[in-house]
């Protein structure tokens, strides 16, 4: 990206996003179910959902496999199918418009703030650059379709996701499964969709995560004493909101799977309790891992805040003790004398310095920047 280029991301802050670039970004410009601005949302949802979903029914119906026949999971009687295309793929796009709207002012916080400091805007305009190189790579999203295929389907869902029973899409052979001309569609269709998302889903927040970690190798203007308690970070943190969407798909898809296997192969909720933990350990590893690339400044910032405010605390205590104890009282009044009110104000900022996160801030209530 030239200079000019560069520039004109920092000047327009609002321009930021994680989502408004890709090959696949621009095919559903060009079929008119998105805007420049991550527009017509619920056009995407009906069509996405319904191209997903809607021939799954129309093939097991033709097949008598919706409602019945000789398979142990009819179509409409699948609780992974509603879970999966009806709930958390329209949440995966909903997520796209909400992370679009709530992360692109993140840029305008850094300058605003004035923690990058003159002499790195260089950098940071360089770390901006390269954040959108991989949002806007086809090769990235071509890599991403073929991990689906080979990896997704081929490995995990057959092998670790598909029920092992007769179903509405596959039946048991001795050859292995069989699939039907729905499953056909399951798998070479809706499924490689679906963990398309999932997965460019997983490749944003490697973008923003890279970018957050290009940020942290920058010398940052931090200021101990902000009273967010993180050295003037603590915007970074409303920002995990705009991830409950994606932690939601995740919830309602891990929902249906085990959906499935209680109600149709007799399993019991206390036996997935190692599957919930892992799921609930990567989904906040991927919304709050980012965050903790600037540990080290912000303990960095700390340490050199406690010792200098320390000092300062103990030159200042020790002229307040040597006036007003040690000299004998002094003309002026104690009652409403500023020695006492900076002597308070000192301490308040010690104790913020004192008590300053250096981990992953905590998200906090207020209005999103």
């Amino acid at each position: 990206m030239s200079t000019s280029g560069k520039s004109f991301l920092r000047d327009q802050p609002q321009n930021f996003s994680l989502v408004l670039g890709g090959p696949i970004f621009q095919l559903l410009r060009r079929s008119h179910l998105t805007d420049d601005a991550l527009g017509l949302a619920r056009r995407r949802i009906i069509v996405i959902s319904s191209f997903c979903w809607l021939p799954l029914l129309v093939l097991s119906a033709v097949e008598g496999n919706a409602l019945g026949g000789s398979v142990a999971v009819p179509f409409l009687l699948d609780v992974e199918v509603y879970t999966r295309f009806l709930l958390a793929l329209p949440l995966l796009v909903v997520a796209e418009v909400v992370v679009h709207q709530r992360l692109r002012l993140v840029v305008k916080q850094f300058l605003e703030r004035h923690l990058i400091p003159e002499h790195a805007m260089a950098r940071f305009d360089a770390a901006i650059a390269s954040a959108f190189r991989l949002r806007n790579s086809v090769l990235a999203e071509v890599l991403l379709f073929v991990f689906v295929y080979v990896v997704g389907i081929l490995i995990i869902w057959r092998h670790y996701i598909a029920i092992d029973t007769a179903t509405w899409y596959a039946a048991s052979s001795n050859g292995g499964a069989k699939f039907s001309l729905a499953g056909m569609w399951l798998s070479y269709v809706s499924l490689p969709i679906f963990q398309f998302l999932l997965c460019r889903w997983y490749f944003r927040m490697f973008i923003w995560t890279r970018f957050l970690w290009h940020v942290s190798r920058i010398d940052l203007s931090l200021i101990p004493t902000h009273p967010d308690r993180v050295g003037g970070l603590g915007f970074l943190s409303i920002t995990v909101y705009a991830f409950i969407p994606l932690l939601l798909a995740h919830g309602a898809l891990l929902a249906g799977v085990l959906g499935n296997r209680i109600y149709y192969l007799g399993a019991k909720l206390p036996g997935f309790i190692l599957e919930i933990f892992v799921l609930f350990m990567f989904i906040m590893c991927v919304v709050l891992g980012p965050l903790l690339v600037f540990a080290p400044q912000l303990a960095q910032a700390k340490r050199v805040g406690l010792r200098e405010y320390g000092a300062l605390a103990e030159r200042y205590v020790r002229e307040f003790d040597s006036k007003w104890l040690r000299r004998g009282a002094p003309d002026e009044q104690l009652m409403g004398s500023g020695d006492i009110q900076s002597l308070a104000d000192l301490s308040n900022s010690f104790e913020v310095v004192r008590t300053m996160r250096i981990g992953a801030p905590p998200a906090a209530g207020g209005p999103n920047p």
